[in-house]
């Protein structure tokens, strides 16, 4: 798996949302679904709120055990554990919480890492791919 090729699909869905988050599912080395925000919509639509919804529909189907999810930046607890519950085994991400911009950032941010250990280390976490290309998505902001 190249995980460079998905994260750089990841940063080109980003740049359509409403805040530059994007987020892709692969399984067996193919994009399943790509999602960014749509937080002006809806509250809860996170890039991977959203890509996993897609997901479902394109694998007909509640159970995503073997999809891998790359997203630009660490999930936040919400999206963590809804990847988690609907069986994805392996986050990718670019940017750890601290290097996401303070006011994106919530008081109820937990590093994946310590849910995945609480909760049974039930996924695979892969930290820091493309952090640079990821990273210049919040510069303008």
């Amino acid at each position: 798996m190249t995980y460079e090729k998905f994260m750089g699909t990841a940063i080109k869905e980003a740049k359509k949302g409403d805040f530059p988050f994007g987020a892709v599912i692969v399984k067996d080395d193919k994009i399943i679904s790509k999602a960014h925000n749509t937080l002006k919509k809806d509250p809860i639509a996170h890039a991977e709120v959203n890509v996993i919804r897609k997901a479902c529909k394109n694998l007909k189907t509640r159970n995503l055990n073997g999809c891998s999810l790359f997203v630009v930046a660490e999930p936040c607890p919400m999206c963590f554990i809804i990847a988690m519950r609907m069986g994805i085994s392996k986050i990718i991400y670019g940017l750890e919480l601290e290097d996401i911009p303070k006011d994106m950032q919530r008081r109820e941010d937990f590093k994946c890492s310590y849910l995945n250990e609480k909760l049974g280390n039930k996924v695979s976490i892969v930290s820091g791919v493309l952090k640079e290309e990821c990273s210049k998505l919040f510069a303008d902001l």
